[in-house]
């Protein structure tokens, strides 16, 4: 496994990959040092953006356009889905299908799995264990009222409303 920082228009993102696909992806920590032990604890090796992989280097190009505001649907991009459960793995294709500027509730992606209400708190734990933020866009995951909720990224809520706000979304305020 190896992992690449790179900057964007919200700060330092990290991405770490193996043979099977993105293993972690980070949004921006307070500091780039703290990003870097953070995926080399997770990830092993560091390399230069410009010694990844073609496709990371792509995906990092799309990265960066989407947080300059240039949206883009990340779900074609490879992730290596063994690192999390059968449960994980369909929260996070519901969430994938969620588009730039939509939202949808943890109970509404609890209904799409065919659950009912009471497991939209195991929806919401599985989100705030996605390895993948943005690439897997938990943020877009709200509350059944439409407010901002828990956001397990760096900079919690006021990320998940930046971004959301990037996207166009409609937020409601207090």
């Amino acid at each position: 496994m190896a992992f690449a920082l790179f900057s964007t228009a919200f700060g330092t993102c990290g991405i770490a990959w193996n043979e099977r696909g993105l293993s972690r992806f980070h949004l921006p920590e307070e500091t780039g040092g703290l990003l870097a032990l953070r995926l080399a604890a997770a990830a092993g090796e560091r390399v230069a953006e410009e010694d990844a992989p073609a496709w990371v280097r792509g995906a990092i190009a799309r990265v960066r356009g989407h947080l300059k505001g240039e949206l883009q649907d990340f779900s074609d991009l490879p992730v290596d889905w063994s690192l999390v459960s059968a449960f994980q793995k369909a929260v996070y294709l519901r969430a994938q299908a969620i588009r730039p500027g939509a939202e949808a509730s943890y109970g509404e992606i609890a209904r799409g799995l065919a659950l009912g209400p009471e497991s939209a708190r195991a929806v919401g734990a599985a989100l705030a264990a996605n390895p993948w933020p943005l690439v897997v866009p938990c943020h877009r995951v709200v509350s059944a009222s439409g407010r901002m909720t828990g956001f397990s990224a760096p900079g919690g809520v006021r990320t998940k409303a930046r971004l959301l706000a990037l996207e166009g979304a409609e937020l409601l305020s207090e």
